[in-house]
């Protein structure tokens, strides 16, 4: 944005420094039941999901030893 020309004075600089307002925030609303309950429904989706998404990827990303046994059991045979 555009910067002032005229300076400011230090003392209102400070002064703003300790300024303090007496007007406090309004009170936080509670989430109601409702809220609180589709917030654990959509965690445990997440969860769920993450969980389901490991479960099934693991078998792809566990090293197979049968087919290193039939490669070398191949290779022995061609002897």
């Amino acid at each position: 944005m555009f910067r002032r020309r005229e300076p400011v004075p230090f003392a209102f600089i400070a002064e703003a420094d300790k300024f303090r307002s007496n007007v406090t925030p309004p009170e936080r609303e509670r989430p109601s039941a409702g809220q609180r309950a589709g917030r654990a429904l959509v965690g445990l989706t997440v969860v769920a999901g993450l969980v389901g998404a490991l479960l099934i990827g693991m078998p792809a990303l566990s090293i197979d030893q049968t087919s290193s046994h039939i490669q070398q059991s191949e290779a022995s045979q061609g002897r």
